[in-house]
Parts: C-alpha cells; sequence; structure tokens
C-alpha cells in the first residue's frame, strides 16, 4: 500500500503523526466497491450537494452530470434521499474508522496526535465529500439521521477516550475531556468549508499545524 505523502519531516512528535496518519489514510476511496455507473451518480450528486445544497439539487442535475438518463439513476438509488444517505454514511464511517484506528497507537499522546493529523488532513484531501457529509447531515430523513448519528456518536467517544488517557486515565465524561475532543472535531470539520488546494497550507500542513495547536488544550482543568 503506498503511502499518502507527507510534506515535512518525520521527525518530532507532529512529524511522527503524520507518518502513521499518512500510513491510515493511504489508498482512500470510499467508492472502490461501487459499479462505475453507481459511483458516476454519486460523484454527480456529491458535486451537486456542494455547490446547490441538497434541498435545490434535483435528480436531473444529478443525471446530467453523470451522463446518465434520469430514469437510468432509479436502477440504483431510489431517490436523492438515499443517495444523501449513501454518501453520508460512508464518510462517517470512514471518519470513525480513522479515530479508532489512530486511538489503537500508543503511547496515549502519540495516539492522541495521529487523530488529529489524520482526521484534519482526511477533511482537506475530501473536502466536497466533508462537506456534503458534515454539512448536509440535517438534510437526512429521521431514520438516515438517526444511523449516522449512532457514528457520529461513536466517532465523539473514542476522541474522548483518547483524551481522557492522555489526562492520565481520568473519565471521558469529564467536561474538560469532552470540551477537547469537541474542539478537535469541531476544528477538523470546519477544515472542509474553507479549505482550498491553492491557498497557503497543503493537507499535510494542515494535519500538521492542527496537530499541534490542539495538543496546547491537554491542560486537564481542575476539577
Amino acid at each position: 500500500m503506498r503511502m499518502t505523502e507527507v510534506d515535512g519531516p518525520v521527525t518530532g512528535d507532529a512529524g511522527r503523526a503524520a507518518a502513521a496518519g499518512a500510513v491510515l489514510l493511504a489508498g482512500d476511496d470510499l467508492w472502490s466497491d461501487l459499479p462505475p455507473t453507481a459511483r458516476a451518480i454519486v460523484v454527480a450528486a456529491i458535486d451537486s450537494f456542494a455547490d446547490r445544497g441538497f434541498h435545490a439539487t434535483t435528480l436531473r442535475h444529478i443525471a446530467a452530470g453523470s451522463g446518465l438518463s434520469t430514469a437510468a439513476l432509479y436502477v440504483h438509488f431510489r431517490s436523492k434521499d438515499d443517495v444523501l444517505f449513501e454518501v453520508s454514511r460512508r464518510g462517517h464511517a470512514r471518519a470513525l474508522g480513522l479515530v479508532r484506528a489512530a486511538a489503537a497507537g500508543e503511547p496515549a499522546g502519540h495516539a492522541f496526535r495521529t487523530l488529529v493529523y489524520a482526521f484534519s488532513r482526511w477533511h482537506a484531501e475530501q473536502r466536497t465529500v466533508a462537506r456534503v457529509v458534515q454539512y448536509e447531515f440535517a438534510a437526512l430523513g429521521p431514520e438516515h439521521r438517526e444511523q449516522v448519528t449512532v457514528l457520529r456518536r461513536a466517532t465523539e467517544r473514542i476522541v474522548r477516550e483518547v483524551v481522557a488517557e492522555v489526562f492520565g486515565g481520568v473519565d471521558p465524561e469529564r467536561p474538560d475531556v469532552r470540551g477537547v475532543a469537541t474542539a478537535v472535531l469541531s476544528l477538523g470539520v470546519d477544515v472542509a468549508r474553507w479549505f482550498t488546494p491553492s491557498g497557503p497550507y497543503t493537507p499535510d500542513g494542515i494535519g500538521r499545524l492542527y496537530c499541534e495547536l490542539a495538543e496546547r488544550m491537554l491542560v486537564p482543568a481542575r476539577v
């Protein structure tokens, strides 16, 4: 498996986290198991959802973007709601998989840095998908939203557990632990909103920067 490229050195805490995170991100493809037609539909839907928003996107937009007829879409998806759910489910499952794999590292400080690096870098590299996954959550129907919420809560729980370990094995529900976990996740998610390849940061640079910034939050509050 080819390692995702890193721009900076692999020495030091951030560098080692970058190297570990790059391994977790290598070969990232959410749609590798889909047949070509279904993949084309999903890619076109993502572009339209990200550009127009879910509610302003029609099946005709998706059909035009995929080069298919509207009728052909129904072979793979019953509605644009089902397409959004498939994108959201896979995106959240990927985020959960990343934090779970990073959390398995040792010691806890390295696991935390790797988690922050991988999570923030993924939101830069997969910014279009991530914008749909994170910012169209409210557009999911109640049943689909409930299923995705399970993935979101699992991700949050793992981040809290890693932070709790860094704090010395404290209660993951402690307010300062929850605060750091919320801040880390919020910072990473927001990368998808503002990141552009022509900007001052590369995905690796963002991962390293956030890794170092997040580490400054690791000062347990007095309880």
